[in-house]
């Protein structure tokens, strides 16, 4: 067999492979769309959910999904973008260094239903915060921080070398070349990894089934005291989120419209997610021609 036969046939199962992956996206997201879309409507969005009525909406449960998302990225961003700039500039080969590594990594594979038993056991159950918004937040943040840790890592390893010896070349610190030089030429590349790891987070729910409840109280908007028990403000309140929601009705749910409700809960949430990623690749390539002065 010749090679340009062998080339075409390699390139013919990459190109197969690409549209099989393809149309099992397009076909599953406009089976939710077809099926949801037409759901959703204004007072859907700003309506409390009803547990055994019909005509119940999404308000609750969407503010829920940003609020505990929110609070999940303060954690997060922090001690991610900490422990990534630690293991790509400071730390050096050894036990110490594989050891964290692992961790990054088995954290990185545990499935969200054992985050999520972990959260009960011990935000929920220990600490006695409940189920609540801040137990579900920490929950994610086990969840989540591996991502950021190796997009932040990977953000400053993809830089040249040359950046951070012309930094220590004019004198400068290690620590003001990473807070100068490095961090703002890597922002880019961590960026974006945040608002897709905050996609990922929004649709998460086998970790929120057990730190964040399946119930919420019928939130006031109009009391934005912390402390009040329906404050959508309130950290130590049960938080049922837009995926949870989902999860709850179609298993047990007993409102007359109950597919109705489904549908365009999960035609929000693929939408909010979808808008998460193309927000992440626009935001990219827009400080990427920023960086690079095209």
């Amino acid at each position: 067999m010749s090679s340009k036969v062998t080339n075409r046939i390699a390139l013919s199962v990459i190109i197969l492979c690409a549209a099989v992956m393809a149309g099992i996206l397009v076909s599953l997201l406009s089976y939710i769309l077809f099926k949801g879309v037409t759901n959703i409507s204004w007072q859907f969005l700003t309506t409390s959910a009803s547990p055994f009525l019909a005509g119940g909406g999404i308000k609750d449960q969407l503010w829920n999904s940003f609020y505990v998302l929110i609070i999940t990225m303060i954690l997060t961003i922090p001690i991610g973008v900490s422990g990534g700039i630690y293991l790509a500039e400071y730390a050096k080969p050894g036990r110490l260094t594989s050891f964290i590594r692992t961790c990054v990594e088995v954290l990185a594979s545990l499935p969200s239903i054992v985050v999520g038993m972990f959260g009960m056991l011990i935000f929920v159950n220990y600490f006695g915060f409940r189920f609540s918004v801040i137990s579900g937040a920490l929950a994610l943040t086990v969840f989540n921080l591996p991502v950021i840790v190796r997009v932040t890592e990977d953000g400053f390893r993809a830089l040249s070398l040359h950046q951070k010896e012309g930094g220590l070349a004019l004198g400068l610190t290690h620590w003001h070349t990473i807070k100068t030089i490095l961090l703002p030429a890597a922002f880019p590349s961590i960026l974006t990894g945040i608002i897709l790891s905050a996609g990922r987070v929004f649709g998460e729910s086998a970790a929120l089934l057990f730190t964040a409840g399946l119930s919420t109280p019928d939130l006031n908007f109009s009391n934005w005291n912390p402390i009040s028990p329906n404050s959508p403000l309130n950290l130590f309140r049960s938080a049922e989120t837009l995926s949870v929601h989902i999860w709850a009705v179609n298993t047990g749910g007993i409102m007359p419209d109950v597919s109705r409700i489904a549908n365009g809960s999960a035609a929000v949430l693929v939408v909010c997610v979808l808008l998460f990623n193309l927000f992440a690749r626009a935001l990219g390539k827009m400080i990427n021609q920023k960086f690079s002065g095209k």
